[in-house]
């Protein structure tokens, strides 16, 4: 499972890394562009329900041959007294709000109420919703959620998508839309918000199978 979801969020960070590079949308069709990072955010959104399905699917105690939730349970359960239920589910939403803003931006018909109700609104709210659930993560692998101590591969992982998050979150609000012109507020801070939390993401995607291996 480990590297289903490793690969699944190694892919859409190269998506919207790939985006975000001058190189790569001031030679394609925009609408390209946008599809590139709406199959990143679909895979994301993949990758985070694995997750969430690994963390309702685990046994109900911690003693040996304590029994698995079954049936409708595995697949969409609710543990509350969890913070690793509470990040990977915050997440999962986070990713559906990438969704929406990554499809309506594929669209050219918007008008610029619709650009700013369908593409940025959701595009805040994922990164917010990112930047909880990462800081729900480091916190739980942290103990203290401050410090380095214990720099595990866990710990390293929650550190860069707390990065990630950051950075998308610079991203969002650096691509507020002007109420006179109707264009991002600075879009140079926009591809490089979008590019770095792109890039850390990746890195924690690749480590995950690594702590599998050494959790196994």
């Amino acid at each position: 499972m480990s590297w289903a979801i490793g690969a699944l969020f190694a892919v859409g960070s190269v998506c919207f890394a790939l985006g975000s590079v001058p190189a790569y949308f001031n030679h394609v069709a925009p609408r390209v562009v946008a599809l590139t990072f709406f199959v990143g955010s679909i895979c994301f959104t993949s990758a985070a329900y694995l997750q969430y399905r690994e963390v309702v699917a685990a046994p109900d105690g911690v003693e040996a041959g304590a029994p698995s939730p079954s049936g409708l349970r595995s697949f969409l359960g609710f543990a509350p007294h969890r913070i690793d239920w509470w990040a990977t589910t915050v997440q999962l939403v986070g990713t559906v709000f990438f969704n929406v803003t990554t499809f309506a931006a594929t669209r050219i018909d918007l008008t610029l109420q619709q650009e700013r109700r369908l593409i940025w609104a959701p595009d805040v709210f994922g990164s917010i919703c990112f930047l909880i659930a990462s800081w729900m993560a480091w916190t739980e692998v942290s103990k203290r959620g401050s410090g380095l101590r214990g720099r595990s591969v866990g710990w390293w992982i929650s550190g860069l998508n707390l990065v990630g998050s950051v950075a998308f979150g610079v991203s969002a609000i650096s691509s507020r839309y002007l109420s006179t012109t109707g264009v991002p507020a600075n879009i140079a801070l926009v591809n490089l918000g979008t590019f770095i939390g792109a890039v850390c993401f990746l890195a924690g995607a690749v480590l995950l199978p690594v702590e599998s291996a050494r959790e196994g």
